[in-house]
């Protein structure tokens, strides 16, 4: 899962599976482990709904999901924001670490 912040407030913006080949999962896999948590740090989850295409994360859904402390920065490319500050298509491009988490906001 993705986000970006506004003012303090990190908000999620959308889950990505595209870009992740086996080899990239393992490579991200060993740069993030130890950021394992078990509290969600976005603010506005969970969602009411699964969304129109069931990608909206639901109570039921975050219970599956395996949280990280938001210290990460990684490259997307994505189609376009969604009216509710979602992501369309996005998909991972790579890790970076030349960036200041907290100054990761959303692009317009």
């Amino acid at each position: 899962m993705i986000g970006f912040y506004r003012g303090n407030d990190l908000y999620y913006a959308a889950r990505v599976r595209a870009g992740f080949v086996p080899a990239t999962r393992r490579q991200v896999f060993e740069q993030i482990k130890h950021l394992k948590t078990e509290r969600c740090s976005f603010v506005n989850l969970p969602e009411k709904q699964a969304g129109r295409w069931g990608q909206g994360l639901t109570a039921a859904k975050m219970k599956e999901c395996v949280w990280l402390r938001p210290e990460a920065v990684a490259n997307f490319e994505f189609l376009e924001w969604t009216g509710a500050d979602h992501l369309r298509h996005a998909k991972f491009v790579s890790t970076r670490d030349d960036k200041d988490p907290h100054k990761v906001v959303r692009e317009t």
